[in-house]
């Protein structure tokens, strides 16, 4: 039965959180809202808790989320947002679930053939040894969080005292301790399954840690990356691999280390990465020639279409 047009639906962008990036999502959302807001109407909702916000009407609005760590990646708030019938931008619960575990997403990445490191993983109350771990890893080495950002907890590794010593602060969580890949850091934004440009990521410290990444002149980014063609496009086809092998839609952030021997190797994708104007994933689309608020819109285009499809199925 026909109706009325469709009236547009409001873009709720969802920023601010509950976990230890709330900061970093404030700064994203507000940029996010501001660059969407010359395209459709929109409002900010400041998510405190870790729930589906009060307000929100699948009738009336999409979701486009701006929240890092814990709840905002793991799957939850999209798992959340489906059950109230609320369309929204970017991967869905399953994707989500996978690639905010180091390991699992690993496996499905090596799976469609592209390298990642050999590595161990481990729950702080059973972790190894460092002798156990030694024995299986050779060679410099690195530990982090199996499930949360990459630049939090990072421990760099040279010889077995170094690992007690960073063995001792694992208190609490799930860990990934992995052979460290020396060589260049490269980041790959990926929209619409298609990777954009290739960035290079060069920490002035050498290690792209919290600090680094968010302190202002830490870090030198070359956008494009500094490589020749094939080698471009080698890095590309692995993050489209790995976009596809963990089930991601809509946009991601996909990071490599190239190795001293030109052969990327996959370190995490990210699925709501960092979305300052200054961030990675802006800085990969303008390699492509896209500004921030053309990619934003791009970003949320399949979700307001998944909204128009879903109004008119519960109009026909």
């Amino acid at each position: 039965m026909e109706g009325r047009p469709l009236k547009p639906p409001i873009v709720a962008v969802l920023l601010g959180g509950t976990s230890s990036e709330r900061e970093v999502s404030l700064g994203s959302g507000r940029a996010c809202a501001l660059a969407l807001a010359r395209s459709f109407p929109t409002c900010e909702i400041d998510v405190t808790a870790d729930a589906v916000p009060a307000g929100l009407d699948p009738r009336k609005h999409v979701v486009f989320s701006a929240l890092h760590g814990g709840f905002g990646e793991d799957g939850g708030m999209q798992r959340a947002l489906e059950a109230a019938g609320i369309a929204y931008a970017g991967c869905g619960v399953a994707a989500s679930a996978l690639t905010i575990d180091k390991t699992r997403t690993k496996a499905a990445v090596a799976a469609a053939g592209v390298r990642v490191a050999s590595g161990l993983a481990f729950a702080a109350a059973q972790k190894p040894a460092a002798a156990a771990i030694a024995a299986q890893l050779a060679g410099p080495l690195v530990l982090k969080p199996n499930d949360q950002g990459s630049s939090v907890g990072l421990y760099l590794i040279g010889d077995q005292a170094a690992l007690e010593a960073a063995l001792r602060e694992v208190r609490t969580g799930n860990w990934l301790v992995e052979q460290r890949i020396s060589g260049r850091e490269l980041s790959v934004g990926v929209l619409h399954d298609r990777a954009m440009g290739v960035v290079e990521i060069r920490p002035k410290s050498g290690v792209y840690d919290y600090r680094s990444k968010y302190t202002k002149g830490l870090t030198e980014y070359l956008a494009p990356a500094p490589l020749d063609d094939g080698l471009t496009r080698a890095v590309q086809q692995a993050a489209e691999r790995a976009f596809a092998a963990c089930g991601c839609r809509d946009y991601g952030r996909v990071d490599f280390m190239l190795s001293e021997e030109n052969i990327p190797f996959f370190l995490e994708i990210n699925p709501l990465p960092g979305m300052k104007e200054t961030s990675l994933l802006p800085m990969s689309a303008r390699c492509a020639g896209m500004d921030f608020t053309a990619l934003v819109r791009e970003m949320v285009g399949p979700a307001l279409q998944r909204f128009q499809a879903a109004a008119a199925a519960l109009r026909s």
